[in-house]
């Protein structure tokens, strides 16, 4: 059973979450993540959740470095009296939302590196998509962790968030950068753009993700391989690249796939 844990979501476009703690709770973050922490407050690294001895916690490190997150996860315990604090900062621009794991039966399916925080006893894993193709052209849909328990997971979005709660049925086709989270209830999958010319000169990518519900799904306005594209096309590098004609930038860019997911 995890931790039930306070918190405070500090700021508006690069937020903070700050959590509190009573004596003995704890919360688990990447490495990295941490911003503060207050008196009492102590750090475990370990590879897992306890439990699972060392071949367990060493299976689940494994699969999160598979994700490009860290190999361990660091535990913030208060180990003072009174109420602790620990905080931990969102990596750019967008939105940090706090999710209660009972109200999605206890599983979320994510984006790789959405993850910033959750109680002790929420357990995060991978879980790869259904089929080949999605696992080909899903780009950062490819590889989705899963998080899973009975506690408060907060995860980093990019940009704004929008929230759709799908109906039986009920399709949305999405940039494959823009899908950031949804419950396991959803069917995942890929789909080539009909039109092709669209692909090539509209900028957009040749691959959507297709969402079906029943069941929740989170999208976010900015993916961080967008802002890098932009960052990297505006530098002195992106633009000697379009000088050169070299891919990765431009509208060869965007026939590769938009905002590069894959």
């Amino acid at each position: 059973m995890a931790d039930e844990i306070d918190y405070e979501i500090i700021g508006d476009d690069m937020q903070i979450v700050e959590v509190e703690l009573d004596p003995n709770e704890a919360v688990q973050a990447e490495a990295g993540a941490m911003a503060y922490m207050g008196p009492g407050i102590e750090m475990q690294t370990s590879m897992g959740n306890e439990g699972g001895g060392f071949f367990g916690g060493l299976k689940k490190g494994l699969k999160r470095a598979l994700t490009g997150e860290s190999f361990f996860i660091t535990s913030f315990v208060h180990k003072g009296s009174g109420k602790g604090h620990v905080a931990f900062a969102a990596p750019y621009p967008g939105k940090i939302i706090p999710l209660d794991l009972t109200k999605f039966g206890g599983s979320l399916l994510c984006q790789k590196d959405s993850f910033l925080c959750a109680a002790r006893g929420v357990d995060i894993e991978i879980a790869f998509t259904r089929k080949l193709g999605a696992g080909f052209f899903g780009g950062e849909g490819f590889i989705l962790q899963r998080l899973t328990g009975d506690g408060l997971a907060f995860l980093h979005i990019g940009g704004t968030v929008i929230r759709k709660d799908l109906a039986v049925g009920e399709t949305y086709r999405v940039d494959t950068g823009c899908v950031a989270a949804f419950t396991e209830t959803v069917t995942y999958d890929i789909t080539w753009s009909r039109n092709f010319k669209n692909a090539l000169f509209g900028g957009e990518g040749v691959v959507l993700a297709t969402l079906t519900g029943p069941g929740t799904v989170y999208m976010q306005s900015l993916p961080f391989s967008r802002l890098a594209d932009r960052i990297f096309a505006a530098s002195v590098y992106g633009r000697r690249d379009e000088q050169t004609g070299v891919a990765g930038t431009g509208i060869l860019g965007g026939i590769i796939g938009g905002d590069r997911s894959f």
